[in-house]
């Protein structure tokens, strides 16, 4: 079989470079129509982009494939009712259905080094997961310096200051060398443009939180594949040494303290914002022609490794975080217009993969998720939570809303410091905390391009209902569904 195809679900699945290539090609057809001669130009343009396709998979593959979008979605009436009708149709095929969880053997089986590395069991005087590992090769080399994140400038001056420091850190222990080795004790899961960067902020100023750049590594989603920009194929991979490397300032200060004979209750985390819904990598190492969703998802594997760790989503109206994701990922032509038609096309393509998939085989549907001008999928919330609590116990997870994180920053803050179980603040640092200005807000050009369009906000909240609703239900609050009154952050 051609390497450039993967079959999933009956679908082509082209590789993305592929897709960049379609898309420079294809043609804008969803837009907002209220004319005959409007929908008619539309089913013209759609035909075009039907033979663009179907020569594209001749192109690609002596084989004749299926098409990822089948000619319905491109012959279909693009009016406004029409449009209502196709988000009501999607409605009806949301089902939420259990996963099948893999054995914790079968995690292990596909992390085979990742697993000898880490134990199973970390020292019992630190808070945070910390072991010591035996140091093999030459002490004299420098440790990072073949670090694939030292490629950031940032990054690569913290391993130069702790190069110099590298042999004194070592400690003799039955004749062995060993190095202070630590993980993560949370991790903020997400959702981009939900206030991952504001609260990583404000908990860097706990006096018992080290957290240290880069705040999204990416490293469980993405670079432990070599992925480096979501959605490109797979390059070189980052070793899990690399991803350790990382929090060795932390475990520097936890080491200090178990030199002066004391416990440590110093703890670090990580805040990739795609840690809960990015599991896209699965197409390039699983055969799709077998599978019609992901075998095993990220959180499998963390599971395996760190039954015990514990997880904060931050969340927000999805609607409004559609826009502000489409905002701030952007490159020209922003406007209000131009995201209603990303919205349309999107929306027509989730509902052609419903027509014959699954809800979790379109959610975690890798060339779909690329194919999608906007990331519709990363607002399906309840999806991904499902999957977590699918290994995870509810009192590990921590579910916020945006929105009360924003109007009330100190209630916030203390409920995250006791998820977390740290000792609480004196006022005056709860108060710095507090006080800090807000972080990673929405530039002053992308507030000048206005809100987004009333039929836009209409279908997006139509989309989102029965997954806000299911939400709600989960984590027994009304507030989760939001309920189309948004507020704008």
């Amino acid at each position: 079989m051609n390497s450039e195809f993967v079959s999933s679900v009956g679908h082509l699945k082209l590789d993305s470079s592929r897709w960049r290539l379609f898309g420079m090609l294809k043609v804008n057809h969803v837009t907002r129509c209220r004319s005959s001669s409007c929908v008619r130009c539309s089913k013209v343009c759609g035909f075009i982009l039907l033979l663009i396709f179907i020569v594209g998979s001749y192109m690609l593959s002596s084989e004749r494939k299926t098409l990822l979008f089948p000619p319905y979605l491109l012959e279909e009436d693009l009016s406004e009712d029409a449009l209502r009708d196709a988000v009501r149709n999607i409605a009806t095929k949301v089902k939420f259905e259990a996963r099948r969880v893999p054995d914790v053997s079968e995690s292990i089986g596909l992390e085979k080094h990742m697993f000898s590395v880490i134990p199973q069991h970390f020292l019992p005087n630190v808070k945070n997961p910390c072991w010591f590992e035996e140091l093999r090769g030459n002490v004299s080399e420098d440790p990072y310096r073949s670090n694939l994140f030292g490629r950031s400038r940032q990054i690569q001056l913290i391993f130069e200051r702790l190069s110099g420091s590298f042999r004194q850190r070592l400690r003799r222990h039955d004749g062995k060398l060993q190095r202070l080795r630590c993980l993560p004790y949370f991790y903020i899961i997400g959702q981009p443009k939900c206030g991952t960067t504001d609260l990583y902020e404000r908990l860097k100023l706990h006096p018992d939180v080290r957290l240290t750049p880069p705040k999204e590594p990416h490293w469980w989603t993405r670079k432990r594949y070599g992925i480096i920009i979501s959605g490109e194929r797979p390059h070189t991979r980052f070793p899990l040494d690399h991803y350790l490397d990382l929090f060795d300032p932390v475990a520097i200060q936890i080491q200090q303290s178990l030199l002066g004979n004391s416990s440590s209750g110093i703890i670090t985390g990580e805040a990739s914002a795609s840690t809960m819904w990015d599991n896209n990598a699965w197409l390039y190492f699983h055969d799709n022609s077998t599978w019609a969703e992901p075998p095993s998802l990220v959180l499998d594997s963390i599971h395996a490794l760190q039954p015990d760790a514990r997880f904060i989503a931050i969340l927000r109206d999805p609607v409004e975080r559609l826009y502000s994701d489409y905002l701030y990922f952007g490159t020209v032509n922003k406007s209000a217009l131009d995201f209603h038609q990303k919205v349309c096309e999107s929306l027509r393509m989730f509902d052609g993969c419903l027509r014959d998939a699954g809800l979790r085989a379109c959610v975690y549907n890798g060339t779909l998720n690329n194919a999608m001008t906007v990331r519709l999928q990363v607002g399906l919330y309840v999806v991904f939570l499902l999957d977590w609590l699918s290994v995870f116990s509810r009192d590990q997870l921590l579910v916020l809303r945006l929105e009360d994180h924003a109007s009330n920053l100190t209630l916030s803050m203390s409920r995250i410091f006791r998820f977390l179980r740290l000792a609480p603040l004196s006022d005056q640092r709860q108060r710095q905390i507090s006080r800090r200005p807000a972080s990673n807000t929405r530039h002053a050009s992308d507030r000048n391009l206005g809100p987004m369009q009333t039929i836009t906000r209409e279908l997006l909240t139509l989309f989102y209902a029965p997954f806000n609703q299911k939400l709600a239900e989960v984590l027994r609050d009304e507030s989760f569904t939001w309920d189309g009154r948004s507020e704008h952050a």
